[in-house]
Order: C-alpha cells, then sequence, then structure tokens
C-alpha cells in the first residue's frame, strides 16, 4: 500500500502546506502505508502544447520531469494533492501537471485510485482549492476520501488543528485502500465517465490510437 504526497508550494522546508501533506502521509503510514514526497517546485514541468501526440502514442514530445512525476502517481494506490490558495486556484506548477495528463484523463487512467486534497490559504479560499484539485483527481478516475483547508491569515492557530484533520484525512486515506471504507456513489460516477470516455475514443479511434488500445487492454471498449 503506498500513498503519495504531491505540493506544489514554493516555500521548500518553511511551506505550511507541506505541513499538511505532511500529516496526511503520517496518517496513512500509522496505518501500514509505504509513503512517498514531491516537492513539484523542484522540479521542471513544461506547459501543455495540445499537439496530441499523447492521444495516438501514449507518449509526450515535451522533455521534462513529467513523466517520472506521473510514473510514480500510477505506482501508488493514494495520491495526496497540496497546494496554498493563489487567488482561488493552484500555483503554476500544479496547474502544469494537470494540463498535461490529458491522455489520463481520456484513458481514466487513476481508476480504483484514492485520493485526498490540503490547501492552506491566507484569509479565504481554502476549500474552493480543496475542491478543485479533489476535482480534477475525480475527473482522472480517483475516488475521493475528503480535504482540509485552513486559512491561517484569520487564526495562525489554526494549522494545528488543520495538522489533526490531515492526519485524520491519511488514515481514511489507508483505510479506504484497504477496502474499508466504500464509495458507490462515486464508482457509478466513475463508470459513466468510463463509459462517455470509451465512446469519445471509439469515434476518434484513427486520432486516438493509443487510447483506443488501452480500453481494449483495460476490457472496456464496448
Amino acid at each position: 500500500m503506498k500513498v503519495i504526497g504531491v505540493n506544489a508550494s514554493p516555500k521548500g522546508k518553511d511551506s505550511n502546506t507541506l505541513k499538511l501533506v505532511n500529516a496526511v502521509l503520517e496518517g496513512a503510514k500509522e496505518e501500514g502505508a509505504e509513503t512517498e514526497y514531491i516537492d513539484l517546485y523542484t522540479l521542471r514541468i513544461e506547459y501543455c502544447t495540445a499537439c496530441g501526440t499523447c492521444y495516438a502514442t501514449g507518449e509526450c514530445t515535451l522533455l521534462d520531469d513529467f513523466s517520472d512525476i506521473f510514473d510514480r502517481m500510477m505506482n501508488a494506490e493514494g495520491i495526496v494533492l497540496g497546494a496554498p490558495n493563489y487567488i482561488d486556484c493552484v500555483p503554476a506548477p500544479m496547474k502544469a501537471l494537470f494540463d498535461r495528463m490529458a491522455d489520463a484523463i481520456h484513458c481514466q487512467m487513476l481508476t480504483g485510485k484514492f485520493g485526498c486534497s490540503v490547501c492552506t490559504a491566507g484569509g479565504s479560499g481554502e476549500y474552493e482549492v480543496v475542491g478543485y484539485m479533489n476535482k480534477v483527481l475525480s475527473t482522472l478516475g480517483t475516488n475521493i476520501v475528503g480535504g482540509v483547508g485552513v486559512a491561517i491569515g484569520r487564526d495562525p492557530t489554526a494549522l494545528g488543528k488543520a495538522e489533526e484533520n490531515a492526519r485524520a484525512l491519511g488514515k481514511s486515506l489507508a483505510r479506504s485502500i484497504r477496502g474499508e471504507l466504500t464509495y458507490p456513489d462515486q464508482d457509478e460516477v466513475h463508470r459513466q465517465k468510463r463509459e462517455y470516455f470509451c465512446q469519445l475514443v471509439k469515434y476518434n479511434k484513427d486520432r486516438f490510437a493509443h487510447e483506443y488500445d488501452w480500453y481494449v487492454q483495460m476490457g472496456w471498449m464496448k
């Protein structure tokens, strides 16, 4: 059971968001998970050029750290996303990561995984960002366990309570991976989403050759 934390804060070891991500990972570790951490600000992620090569071949023409990050996410059963609030959204490296996952969305590559998100803010908007990151995970096929957001500017002591909540979230994440917590409503949403993308890929079979092969391989092509 492996859980990976992906953080998009420019503050390195001084990041308050890092404290929340680490708390989730600690909670998961207490439940027996192996954990891994990725700091997006130490890596290079180029902007998607919308060339469509990934749809056809499964490969990206851009040579940077994206493929390694995505492979590490694919090798985990649980994914934790962390970001500070940048105008009710995520910082650029996290958005660049998301934009490079169009092929993974079409193929629903994170199906069967579980995820959650954490966010720190100055004054407000923390839960808008948590909701956005969780929506991205869901769009990729992930079942969402929950999220933690905290506005430190209003109450600096709130971070401590948020870390406690994040640790509990990590425990829930591990329990979900073990099958102790189930999400039938989300499972049905994902089933319908796979059917939608299956038809999209089937209709564009000539242009989306890699994705068509993926659906056949997964046994999802109808």
